[in-house]
């Protein structure tokens, strides 16, 4: 569905405007969710369009199509600082320009994509992956368990930042809340750079070496974080939004090369699964904030990346 990627632009564009006059914390919840439901519809179909662009480079790919979204995460935060905090909800509107020249790229995208699907031939799906010996179907679903296991830690971990790295800062260290945005955009910053990062030495190295490193690599600094002042804080999170995104795009291919023909189903199924866990842990580490305390989050959260030792587990897959 070529156009569905300019379609689901359309509806954050409708989200964000609604959100820029929200009167009401239900009219709050109506906008956010019509910008996480274009956002639903534009990822399973631009990770194939990002598939069927790479040459044969899908790492690259996948790290280049990632890193847009992780740029626009760690700009949100100075934005945030710089353009609503001083001018209000109202300012949220001016975003909407954003998505409406998104949609006039994505316009273009989809008379590509539709070009390519109409000349192309569509293999079917084959049965065997593309592992050394092929792989019963049971292994396969236990694979995909363990790689939906791995996301689970890395976004429950990635949570913990987008949604309450701020207060953490402002309580324990009382620094304002604009420079709490900006030591948010450090951790976004890096985890863009780590994106870009993870997929090209996947196509180089495999993949699964990639996916140990940056789920286990992380665990020394995650145990540090909660230990350490200010400075030491904010520097630690570089390398562990560097790190910890690095996974995503390896995690993206590999399970695509385990299921190959089914792109899309690939796509929607850690996506969806990654912006899940990335809510349900907003939810359930707020709950643990009000009852025990900011700090104690991030006590428990460095210890999640040990979740990373069930890529211990997983197949290794022809190159």
């Amino acid at each position: 569905m070529p156009f569905s990627l300019a379609l689901g632009m359309a509806s954050s564009l409708v989200g964000l405007v609604l959100l820029s006059m929200a009167w009401s914390f239900g009219v709050l919840l109506l906008a956010a969710g019509l910008v996480g439901l274009g956002s639903a519809v534009f990822h399973p179909e631009s990770s194939r369009v990002a598939r069927l662009a790479s040459g044969g480079r899908y790492g690259f790919a996948q790290s280049v199509f990632q890193v847009g979204g992780n740029a626009g995460t760690a700009l949100g935060p100075l934005l945030a600082a710089f353009v609503v905090v001083p001018h209000g909800q109202s300012s949220v509107a001016w975003f909407s320009l954003v998505a409406l020249a998104g949609i006039c790229v994505l316009s273009l995208v989809g008379r590509w994509y539709r070009d390519r699907l109409a000349t192309s031939v569509r293999p079917a799906p084959r049965t065997t992956t593309g592992a050394e010996a092929p792989l019963s179907r049971a292994r396969v679903s236990v694979t995909v368990a363990i790689l939906l296991t791995l996301i689970f830690s890395k976004y429950f971990y990635m949570a913990s930042f987008s949604s309450y790295y701020t207060f953490y800062l402002i309580q324990r260290f009382g620094v304002s809340v604009a420079q709490s945005q900006i030591y948010l955009f450090v951790f976004l910053g890096a985890a863009a750079a780590g994106t870009i990062l993870g997929g090209p030495i996947g196509d180089r190295f495999g993949r699964k070496p990639v996916i140990w490193g940056s789920i286990l690599g992380v665990l020394p600094f995650t145990l540090a974080l909660p230990h350490v002042g200010l400075l030491w804080t904010v520097l630690l999170t570089v390398p562990i939004g560097m790190i910890l995104a690095s996974a995503m795009p390896a995690i993206l291919v590999y399970a695509q090369e385990l299921l190959p023909g089914r792109i899309g189903l690939v796509g929607g199924l850690f996506f969806g699964f990654a912006f899940g866990m990335g809510g349900l842990g907003a939810a359930i580490l707020g709950e643990l904030a009000d009852h025990r305390g900011i700090t104690s989050v991030y006590t428990l959260c460095s210890y999640l990346p040990l979740i990373g030792l069930a890529a211990a587990f997983l197949p290794r897959l022809r190159r």
